[in-house]
């Protein structure tokens, strides 16, 4: 999903780029990133809100009478046998209203949530190094491990169902309720029980570290095939792809493998960059809607650095968001061919807006669609070549995707 920063907090720089975000609600950063709400001023009687612009919710009241609300806190405050904070109270409000719209996405952080959010964008934070989300029938998953991360060395795969934590079921539990739980200080360890194919059980003792993501990875090959890994879409992506392209370009590769496998998402800004190294100016990449109406449509800079030059994409089911912006791009437009496995489908789109005391909202507002018109929400990207990765394969270190990737490149 991307979100618009329309309202930036202050202090933080007067660009206000769009994001795009894959579930990053977990323990990539293993913070609490999962409760959004709404609203501002317990006590009033009423809530105040932006009014909204989805003709779909003209018919609610610009101001909600929450006085059904007071009467749990008056009762909550006369009878609970113990001590109230009166900051968690308007906490978990805020956290009731956003969960209300029944939508994952749609979350509320107060400001040390907000806070840790960010800097999860940006590939620094403590955990163990994954991405978690909800599946379809709200089981605790792995979109993905990230490479070279705690969780990727204890063993940890993308659709992986966490089943417990500690010892302690996720049955019923929020993605930020186990954010909670699987963090902590480097050094110390979490233990996660994972259900993997629905069949077999195991359990995986991970050792907490601090994780910082350089987020462009290259080589080129001794059999002149280019390789540049994308780990996540961050501040430095454009500049350190366009990095690798300017190398692949003198040192005239004859054909590129793009590997999105395992990334979650990230900025839809640096994804544009990434996709106009193959695309030439005016390009479609994507188009936002909100409804059957199109709001936004983001176009190829021209850049097109590669353009003309052989490329495969790979993805998995862990490659979400902008890896799945930019696969479908180059897919669409017809300058790459996708191996792999079907990705992991996040189609919707965010906007996240400034609230009193550095709290922000992030709330759903549109889906965004590939340049062929689909929208991959639920859904994901289907490979052109579909290449599976075994238990075999993990273990011994094999990868069958990235050989098939560059096959097809030196027979083509």
């Amino acid at each position: 999903m991307y979100i618009s920063r329309k309202h930036a907090p202050e202090g933080r720089g007067a660009k206000q780029p769009k994001w795009l975000l894959a579930t990053r609600l977990a323990v990539a950063a293993v913070g609490v990133v999962g409760i959004f709400g709404l609203g501002y001023g317990f006590g009033t009687g009423t809530l105040h809100f932006k009014d909204s612009t989805n003709p779909a919710n003209k018919s609610l009241p610009t101001k909600l009478d929450y006085s059904s609300v007071d009467d749990v806190y008056r009762a909550i405050k006369a009878n609970y046998d113990g001590t109230l904070d009166k900051a968690k109270l308007l906490d978990g409000m805020k956290t009731g209203l956003a969960e209300s719209t029944g939508d994952p996405y749609t979350m509320y952080f107060n400001a040390d949530q907000a806070k840790e959010f960010n800097n999860q964008l940006q590939g620094t934070f403590s955990g163990i190094g994954a991405e978690l989300g909800m599946d379809p029938q709200n089981n605790l998953i792995v979109v993905s491990p990230i490479d070279g991360f705690p969780a990727q060395k204890a063993g940890l795969r993308a659709q992986d169902l966490i089943v417990s934590i500690d010892g302690k079921s996720t049955s019923g539990q929020s993605v930020d309720e186990a954010v909670t739980k699987i963090r902590g200080k480097k050094g110390t360890e979490v233990t996660l029980r994972v259900l993997r194919n629905k069949k077999e059980d195991l359990t995986l003792k991970i050792t907490r570290d601090n994780i910082k993501i350089k987020s462009v990875k290259w080589e080129v090959r001794d059999d002149g095939i280019g390789y540049m890994k994308v780990n996540q879409f961050s501040d430095d992506t454009a500049a350190l792809s366009q990095q690798a392209a300017e190398e692949f370009k003198q040192k005239g590769v004859k054909g590129i493998v793009l590997d999105l496998r395992g990334n979650p998402g990230g900025l839809v800004t640096a994804a544009t960059s990434l996709s106009s190294l193959w695309l030439p100016e005016g390009k479609t990449i994507l188009q936002e809607r909100r409804g059957q109406t199109a709001v936004s449509t983001e176009l190829a800079s021209g850049n097109n650095l590669l353009g003309g030059i052989p490329t495969v994409v790979l993805v998995d089911a862990g490659s979400a968001s902008a890896s799945e912006i930019t696969a479908g791009a180059l897919k669409d437009n017809g300058v790459a061919t996708i191996i792999g496995v079907k990705s992991y489908g996040k189609g919707s789109v965010q906007q996240i807006m400034q609230l009193p005391g550095n709290a922000e909202l992030k709330v759903t507002i549109a889906r965004w669609y590939r340049p062929n018109g689909q929208n991959i929400d639920k859904k994901g990207i289907s490979p052109d070549t579909e290449v599976k990765m075994t238990d075999d394969d993990y273990k011994n270190a094999r990868d069958p995707q990235k050989d098939a990737a560059l096959q097809f490149l030196n027979k083509n």
